[in-house]
């Protein structure tokens, strides 16, 4: 599975899960941190969590495990899966850090064919 297919994975498993405004950032020209950011919210705290816990459980059931998962109990989750990295935010603590402002140089990935709409 390529990094952009992973992204778009993830993108389509937040989906299922009811994740407010998916986008999704291939930043590989400006950082040397990840290719992908994956960015949700959810409508809690307890909607936040269990984002990131089918995310997480999801993508291990197809053998992709995170190297690493941060915030479990705050307003942001972050999912490391080396290449890709998921942040899962309430709306308060998204709309605080705004990171697709910080990283408004990253190209946008069309996410058109995983999406569901509303």
């Amino acid at each position: 599975m390529t990094e952009l297919q992973l992204a778009k994975e993830i993108a389509k498993v937040l989906d299922k899960k009811k994740a407010i405004d998916i986008q999704a950032l291939h930043v590989t020209e400006q950082t040397i941190v990840g290719d992908y950011f994956v960015i949700a919210s959810g409508t809690s705290n307890t909607h936040v969590k269990s984002l990131a816990d089918e995310v997480d459980y999801e993508l291990g059931e197809m053998g992709v495990k995170p190297s690493h998962i941060e915030g479990k109990a705050t307003g942001w989750i972050l999912l490391d899966y080396g290449t890709v990295l998921v942040h899962v935010f309430t709306r308060e603590t998204r709309e605080y850090y705004n990171l697709e402002h910080l990283w408004q140089d990253a190209e946008r990935v069309d996410l058109s064919d995983v999406l569901t709409e509303d």
